[in-house]
């Protein structure tokens, strides 16, 4: 009877043990997806993982999500709904509808991306490979006309198209980085 009262404390003890880690991996995964976005947007911003697991409901209509860990770089980010069904639809090789503005924002920095192409895995000579993009958000408008005379310099201190020639092109547009601590 003892030894079975002792297995049962263990499970529970072990339990109880990895219930705490696993909260504490949420919390800081939390912290790392609000990172991403300022806090007037992220106090009330949901917060999913990359494979869909809600970590905390919201009530702004923003979802963030925290940094991928198979990616270089820290890059949570936190997308309105626009942007969500641009990131969606470029996923799923897809036209984008962009039914308005739309807002995403990447204050910690980005993933190594091409500039000009959204499917590329690495760096070519011919592809603008950019390792490790500034802070910045980006925007999505419904009519791609109006980013005819932008510039697509990443380097040229301030906004630019990314991905121009592509039904994905967007703004993007450097930003300082978060100093508030969460």
């Amino acid at each position: 009877m003892r030894t079975l009262a002792n297995a049962v404390g263990l499970v529970a003890l072990l339990s109880s043990t990895a219930a705490a880690q696993a909260h504490t991996s949420d919390r800081a995964l939390i912290a790392n997806a609000l990172s991403a976005a300022p806090a007037s947007v992220a106090d009330h911003a949901m917060v999913v993982t990359h494979d869909g697991r809600t970590l905390r409901d919201g009530s702004n209509g923003w979802v963030c999500m925290p940094d991928d860990p198979a990616i270089p770089n820290n890059s949570p980010m936190c997308l309105d709904e626009v942007w969500r069904d641009f990131i969606d639809a470029l996923m799923n090789r897809r036209a984008p509808r962009a039914t308005g503005i739309g807002i995403g924002y990447m204050l910690q920095g980005d993933m190594p991306v091409s500039n000009l192409d959204p499917y590329a895995t690495g760096p070519t000579p011919a592809n603008q490979w950019l390792d490790n993009g500034p802070p910045h958000l980006m925007i999505v408008i419904p009519d791609r006309a109006l980013l005819a005379r932008l510039p697509t310099d990443p380097h040229n201190g301030g906004p630019w198209v990314m991905w121009k020639e592509t039904p994905y092109a967007h703004i993007m547009v450097p930003a300082s980085p978060r100093t508030t601590a969460r």
